[in-house]
């Protein structure tokens, strides 16, 4: 249906030029108005306006014109397109193909409550107050679960936490030290006069450089609010610090969290308060070996953790499912360092000595590396299929190195889908798209009063961007797109996985020989037919009339 009807508004549209009546389709390039930037020429199909008044009425006529037809090409259904347990595809994959999978364990097979953030961030807050002597003010502050998002970049000599695009630039009116936003004309001053931050030279394959860190795990984001607290507290007292100790020390209490056992204790307590979507993973594994596939685990957690937790989840049994289990792996070096051997875990968690020369079922080990676990198994290339949270240090080597199939589980997919799907959030940007296509076109006007229109525009349109960015977050917006431009993480994603999901569970919605289809996204060149051209009555294509069909 909605399809339909903007297939039926686009040929009403161009089929009328965007005025009353038909009108003959113009192959020139150079039309004002119509075609693409360029020197301006006699409109073939239009009058010919004089300056003034009669220039300040066509445009804003236009811009009325092209209100009205966002206003047919939406009708109400064409909201909520897109499912939140879709799995969406970045490459072509055949599951019919794939014979064995392989899972991490946290936020992977195990999904976890956001209730845990909080957790982490108080403890940590705790440690640098009661173990690093930190100012004791710093207690004030409790987690604030709308300040970030996952993806964002740390410049730490400069103290800015900010959302970068996949082009190496700064997202403006999203940098913050503390919990301060940085003036834009603030930001390109510190790069020395741009946006554009020169990656490459300050951040290394995994997301850590020497300068920049990339947040890009889900327990990120307590580590992100607590040091932009803590930055702001300093700042807000005027205490001098070092960026680079307090950056430091802020990642440190972090890790102490992990290290010390704390938040497993948590999640051992009270499983049911901070482990989802248990029986969904059970449901999973369980059709998976239904239908002859292998499946193994790899994992940084110890085992005393993940057994607990897949007993809560899967059943005292959980290990008859999985052909290998490998625990406290460290990853990301578990794929690229060959000298860490396996060893075996009796039943009880403790390290045997005798060597190993074949991984059996239902036995646990640790550590080891994947050259070894790949000479064992025998397992290669694209039969195998991993899926884990982390883009670096779950799916990256293992697509780029190993050939493997990857599937990146990204919990916040689920909740972007539904704002996407929202009226306000399709209304909002395809009027700002339209209008944006009503700006290029329309800038061969150049008149004092065709300038204050087209400033006018452009204030909209900025008011327009800030609106739908703060639909994902006020501060930083979706951690897929900057306004236009994908984000770094997006970048991260296309690159490093062959599927993406908001949950393991979505593969229940899928046969196991499903094939997955990404979608033809359209190069720049190649789009025969624009939303924002749909709304200026114009086509970068001399084949106007044979191209009406389309949409």
């Amino acid at each position: 249906m909605a399809g339909a009807g903007l297939r039926a508004a686009a040929r009403r549209w161009l089929l009328c030029g965007g005025h009353g009546g038909p009108r003959a389709a113009s192959s020139s390039p150079s039309c004002p108005g119509c075609g693409p930037p360029g020197p301006s020429a006699p409109c073939p199909s239009g009058p010919v306006l004089a300056g003034g008044a009669d220039l300040n009425a066509h445009l804003w006529a236009r811009y009325q014109d092209m209100r009205r037809l966002v206003h047919d090409l939406l009708p109400p259904e064409v909201c909520s397109l897109l499912n939140p347990a879709a799995i969406y595809a970045n490459n072509e994959i055949s599951l019919r193909d794939v014979e064995v999978y392989g899972f991490d364990y946290d936020y992977t097979l195990a999904q976890y409550a956001d209730a845990l953030h909080p957790e982490i961030f108080s403890a940590a807050r705790d440690i640098l107050i009661e173990h690093y002597k930190y100012p004791e003010g710093i207690r004030k502050y409790d987690y604030n679960p709308s300040f970030a998002i996952r993806g964002l970049h740390y410049d730490i000599p400069k103290s800015l936490l900010m959302k970068i695009d996949a082009y190496h630039y700064v997202q403006l009116g999203t940098a913050y030290r503390g919990l301060q936003p940085v003036p834009d004309e603030e930001v390109i001053e510190l790069y020395g006069g741009t946006q554009h931050i020169p990656l490459y030279q300050t951040s290394g394959f995994y997301g850590k450089g020497p300068s920049i860190k990339q947040f890009m795990d889900i327990f990120s984001l307590p580590e992100m609010a607590l040091l932009s607290c803590v930055v702001d507290y300093f700042l807000g007292h005027s205490l001098e610090f070092d960026q680079a100790h307090l950056y430091k020390d802020v990642t440190d209490a972090i890790r102490d969290v992990h290290v010390k056992g704390l938040m497993y204790q948590w999640i051992e307590q009270d499983m049911e308060k901070y482990i989802l979507r248990g029986d969904e993973t059970f449901a999973v594994l369980s059709r998976l070996v239904a239908h002859g596939k292998q499946l193994f685990l790899i994992t940084n957690s110890p085992f005393s953790f993940v057994d607990k937790g897949m007993r809560h989840m899967v059943g005292p049994d959980w290990r008859q499912l999985f052909d290998v289990v490998i625990v406290q792996a460290d990853k990301p070096s578990f794929f690229t360092d060959r000298r860490k051997p396996f060893r075996k875990l009796d039943e009880k968690g403790s390290l045997q000595w005798d060597r190993i020369t074949r991984l059996e079922k239902g036995k646990i080990y640790r550590q080891g590396n994947l050259f070894d676990f790949l000479r064992l198994t025998e397992w290669r290339g694209p039969r195998v299929l991993y899926f884990g949270d982390h883009l670096y240090s779950d799916l990256a080597d293992l697509m780029l190195r190993h050939g493997w199939r990857t599937g990146a589980i990204i919990p916040e997919l689920e909740r972007e889908i539904r704002i996407i799907n929202t009226e306000q959030y399709m209304h909002s940007l395809t009027w700002q798209q339209a209008l944006t296509g009503l700006l290029e076109r329309m800038q061969t006007y150049q008149d004092a009063e065709s300038r204050q229109v087209l400033a006018a525009w452009m204030k909209e349109r900025q008011e327009l961007r800030c609106i739908t960015k703060a639909l994902f977050n006020a501060q930083f917006g979706s951690i897929f797109r900057t306004f236009h431009n994908p984000t770094y993480f997006s970048r991260r994603l296309v690159r490093f996985s062959d599927l993406y999901m908001a949950s393991l569970s979505c593969l229940l919605n899928y046969r196991v020989d499903f094939t997955f289809y990404p979608r033809r996204t359209p190069l720049q060149h190649e789009a025969p037919l624009w939303m924002d051209q749909l709304c200026t009555g114009c086509m970068k294509t001399p084949f106007l009339s044979d191209m009406a069909h389309i949409r």
